[in-house]
């Protein structure tokens, strides 16, 4: 099924809508998305809201309830998990649930296992041509589950028996917040850009920063750098 066929009513000559929220902290993707899938007359997308950081995007899917949130794993304010979390009354409501698409750049098996675990109903990468987008959100809306092909495998592998073991008994220890912290380190980012970009001080940076390497075990930022690229989370 193609977008225009997507977004077909049941009935004659009824065009479908699906409302959509746009939930990435980089203003120029949410832009690029909504051109690409808001043309509404075309695709059946409408954009209701866009929100660029955790509390934005509360705020703006609880006053929208769209059908379908397209959110990024990485958000300033806690991650994509955050905003699942404080979403989870919304998504379980049996009359109109919103339902989470995860649209990220990032194919780690941790983050895709992280936001499926969450509530999240698939994952694709931002490699995704406009038109498989408009598809997944019409299936998503649909609630059907929808994944990149190659991302499929880790759900499976995670999710293969009720009692299956932690992903990473490690990471398991750190919070969400100092996993944002350790893999913005990883990514070369001084205490300063990380604090600007999570909307916290450069002293409560460094105290996330001695958590991470207390409870890794790890004696500076180089190591935790090996250990983060050994585990694919840059």
């Amino acid at each position: 099924m193609n977008a225009t066929e997507a977004a077909q009513g049941s009935g004659a000559g009824e065009a479908r809508r699906v409302r959509v929220v746009l939930v990435d902290d980089h203003r120029m993707f949410r832009t690029g998305v909504q051109a690409e899938i808001g043309q509404t007359d075309v695709t059946g997308v409408e954009v209701v809201g866009e929100a660029a950081d955790v509390d934005q995007a509360v705020t703006v899917i609880t006053a929208t309830r769209p059908e379908v949130v397209l959110l990024d794993v990485h958000l300033p304010g806690g991650g994509g998990v955050e905003v699942l979390r404080r979403s989870a009354s919304l998504m379980a409501d049996p009359e109109r649930p919103v339902r989470f698409l995860a649209l990220s750049v990032s194919d780690a098996a941790e983050d895709v296992i992280g936001v499926i675990r969450g509530g999240a109903r698939g994952y694709v990468t931002k490699t995704i041509t406009g038109t498989d987008l408009v598809n997944a959100i019409f299936q998503v809306a649909d609630g059907d589950a929808v994944f990149s092909p190659r991302l499929a495998g880790f759900v499976l592998d995670a999710f293969a028996s009720t009692d299956a073991p932690p992903v990473d008994e490690d990471l398991d220890r750190l919070t969400q917040r100092e996993r944002e912290v350790l893999r913005l380190i990883a990514r070369g980012y001084a205490y300063k850009e990380i604090a600007k970009q999570l909307f916290i001080s450069v002293k409560t940076v460094e105290s996330h920063v001695s958590a991470v390497l207390r409870k890794l075990q790890l004696s500076n930022r180089h190591e935790l750098t090996r250990w983060a690229t050994a585990r694919r989370l840059i």
